[in-house]
This record gives C-alpha cells, sequence and structure tokens, in this order.
C-alpha cells in the first residue's frame, strides 16, 4: 500500500528533478552560446544563468579549489541534484528505519547545502535564482516528510519474532 507520505516524497522528488534537468539544459545551453536567454533570466538581479555559470554552480565552488577543475566531482551542481533526488526516490520504496534514517540524513545535508548556496546566491552574488529558491523550497519540503517518516519508522514497534 502506497502512502500519503510515499506519494508526496515521489511528487516532490519529481519536482526536484525537473528543476534539476532545466538548470542543466540552462547551464549547458548558455555554455554553448553565450547569448542564450534563459525563462528564468528576468532581469540583471534575477538571473539564474548566471548563478549556474558562476564558480559556485560546478561542485558547488568547493570541488576545483581543493581537488582540481578536472576531478569528476567537479560537476554541475544540478547533476548532483539529479543523483540526489533518484537515491531518494529508491531509499522511499524501501522500508524500514535504516531506509529512513539515510533518507532523512541525506535531506538534512540537502538542507545545509541550500543554506550555503542560498547565502552565497544572496551574499555574494547578489542575485535571486528562481529556479534556486524553488530547489530550497523542495529541499525544505522533502526534509519535512523524511523527518515525518523517520519518526514514524522509529515509534512503530518492532515486529515480534516468531517462537519455534
Amino acid at each position: 500500500m502506497v502512502s500519503f507520505l510515499g506519494i508526496s516524497r515521489l511528487l516532490v522528488c519529481l519536482a526536484g528533478i525537473a528543476l534539476s534537468i532545466y538548470a542543466l539544459h540552462v547551464e549547458l545551453s548558455k555554455a554553448h552560446d553565450k547569448d542564450y536567454k534563459a525563462l528564468c533570466d528576468i532581469n540583471e538581479h534575477m538571473s539564474c544563468s548566471k548563478v549556474f555559470t558562476s564558480k559556485y554552480g560546478t561542485g558547488f565552488g568547493l570541488v576545483e579549489p581543493l581537488l582540481g577543475k578536472n576531478h569528476p566531482f567537479n560537476v554541475p551542481n544540478s547533476i548532483f541534484g539529479i543523483i540526489f533526488y533518484s537515491l531518494i526516490i529508491i531509499l522511499g520504496v524501501v522500508s524500514g528505519k535504516f531506509a529512513a534514517l539515510m533518507m532523512f540524513l541525506f535531506s538534512l545535508a540537502s538542507c545545509v547545502g541550500s543554506v550555503y548556496l542560498g547565502y552565497i546566491l544572496f551574499y555574494i552574488l547578489h542575485d535571486t535564482c528562481v529556479v534556486c529558491i524553488s530547489t530550497y523550497v523542495v529541499n525544505a519540503c522533502l526534509f519535512v516528510i523524511n523527518m515525518i517518516t523517520l519518526n514514524d519508522e522509529l515509534s512503530a514497534p518492532s515486529p515480534k519474532k516468531k517462537k519455534n
């Protein structure tokens, strides 16, 4: 039986994947055509392509200085997003305390990442990115869903072992 939380998690993850795919599309389009104007490029201070093509749009701005420009982890942040949301969908199919704990911890990490990237967005890049902010909202919703799931799993009675 599929639960309300399971359906909610799936829908939120699909929204995250869609946002991540769009972000990747914008970044790749801008890399191939400097004159490309994305739908989310509203004005000078509301430009997602400006954010995605900044040094923080790849490897969270951390991989290149720490591991080098050609490191396999120095990929667009949107690829990490696609992997993250897909992993949460897979874990959501698995039931149990371990899966619930992993989803919670991954969601917590995504929220920490959202705070980090939000700080960069507003205070370093001085930009407003509609796609980025939407992703932060998706991450917050996913965190709440996974926190409730973990709480439900931890409060559920353990199955009793059969005696022979």
